[in-house]
C-alpha cells in the first residue's frame, strides 16, 4: 500500500460484540499502515430484542420479550462468553437494556484529547461495563473515567447536553443513512462490513489492494 487508509469503526459499548472486536482492530492498526477513525452507533436495542430487567440473582423481573427473542439474547450472550473465555476477558450480562450515549458522548470528547487518552477511555468503559463496575448512564462517572483516562473533563457535562449530544446524533444519522445497523460495523470506502468475522477479509482487503470487494470495485 503506498498511503494509509482509513477505516470507520462504529461501535457501542452495551454490545458484547463490540468489545470482542475492539482488539482485533487494535491489532489491524498494528500490523497495517491503515488509520482508524472509531465512532459511536448507539443501538436501540428494545426495537429488536425487546427489554428486561433481572435481580443480582439473575431472576427476570420485567421483561416485554418475546420467546424468540430471549432465546437470541441468550445464545447471544453464551457465544460471546464463550470467545471471552479464550482470550481472559470477563462478560457478565447486564440486567438491563442500557442507554449507552452518554459514554459514547465521552468517547467523542476523548478522542479531541489524543489517541493515547481515547485508547485508555476506550478500554476502560469496555472493560468496567463488562464487569458490572461501571455505570455508563451516569454522567458523573462518565466524567471521572475521563480523568482516570488522562482527558481533561473541565466542561463535559456542559458539552453532554450540547454539541456532544448533537455530535452524537449527527453521527448515527449519517450513520444510518449509510446503511449502519449494528456493531461493529467497519466502513472501508463506503463498503460496510458488519461483525467482526469480517476482520479477516477486511485485513487481506487492506494487505491485497487489487483484491475485489463486494461491489466489484479495488480497495485504492
Amino acid at each position: 500500500m503506498n498511503s494509509r487508509k482509513t477505516i470507520v469503526v462504529y461501535t457501542d459499548y452495551k454490545s458484547p460484540y463490540a468489545y470482542l472486536a475492539k482488539d482485533l482492530v487494535y491489532e489491524l492498526e498494528r500490523d497495517l499502515p491503515v488509520s482508524v477513525d472509531w465512532l459511536p452507533y448507539t443501538l436501540d436495542i428494545p426495537s429488536f430484542l425487546g427489554s428486561a430487567r433481572v435481580d443480582e440473582r439473575g431472576n427476570v423481573t420485567e421483561s416485554n420479550r418475546d420467546p424468540h427473542q430471549w432465546r437470541r439474547v441468550r445464545y447471544s450472550y453464551m457465544d460471546c462468553r464463550r470467545q471471552a473465555r479464550r482470550r481472559g476477558l470477563t462478560i457478565l450480562g447486564p440486567r438491563k437494556i442500557w442507554d449507552s450515549s452518554v459514554a459514547a458522548i465521552g468517547m467523542l470528547r476523548a478522542k479531541r484529547q489524543g489517541a493515547v487518552v481515547f485508547r485508555n477511555y476506550h478500554d476502560r468503559v469496555f472493560e468496567k461495563f463488562w464487569q458490572r463496575e461501571l455505570d455508563i448512564e451516569d454522567p458523573e462517572v462518565i466524567a471521572a473515567t475521563l480523568t482516570a483516562a488522562g482527558a481533561n473533563p473541565s466542561g463535559f457535562s456542559s458539552y453532554l447536553s450540547g454539541p456532544g449530544r448533537a455530535e452524537h446524533e449527527e453521527i448515527c444519522r449519517q450513520a444510518e443513512a449509510a446503511g449502519v445497523f449494528g456493531v461493529p460495523t467497519f466502513v472501508i470506502d463506503r463498503e460496510l462490513f458488519w461483525g467482526r468475522e469480517h476482520l479477516a477479509d477486511i485485513r487481506t482487503l487492506l494487505a491485497n489492494p487489487s483484491a475485489l470487494t463486494a461491489t466489484g470495485k479495488p480497495l485504492r
